[in-house]
């Protein structure tokens, strides 16, 4: 599957797990991405939203940080109209109905399913 679409989007990354994390940040870079940021908890990505909001493509939210549910980063982006996709270890499912139009990812994460979701988020966007 070609990258080629994806080379130079800037990524802000929400992932508590550090091995996921920087399994996650390789594959990006490896089609090309640039990640602007990479927070682990809510509170650290709450932090970090004013700062990337106008750097970032598309930020990537695993939807479960440590116990805590992800939904106020995702307020906080959608407010600022930043697109951003659920990356969930339980599909769809592990979703609350917040955001049913956002693009789902499942981990563990596979090269053609992270570009398939990036490009749907992407274009979902308008971008």
């Amino acid at each position: 599957m070609s990258a080629e679409p994806l080379r130079g989007l800037r990524l802000f990354v929400v992932e508590d797990e550090a091995l996921v994390a920087m399994l996650l940040e390789q594959m990006l870079e490896e089609l090309g991405c640039v990640v602007v940021n990479l927070s682990g908890t809510v509170a650290q990505a709450l932090d970090q939203v004013e700062k990337v909001a106008s750097k970032v493509d598309i930020a990537i939210l695993d939807v479960n940080l440590g116990g805590e549910r992800v939904y106020p980063v995702a307020d906080a982006l959608a407010e600022r109209d930043v697109p951003f996709l659920f990356a969930t270890g339980y599909g769809p499912a592990g979703l609350d109905d917040l955001y049913p139009e956002r693009t789902v990812l499942s981990k563990p994460y596979v090269e053609a399913s992270l570009v398939n979701a990036l490009l749907q988020a992407r274009a979902a966007s308008g971008g």
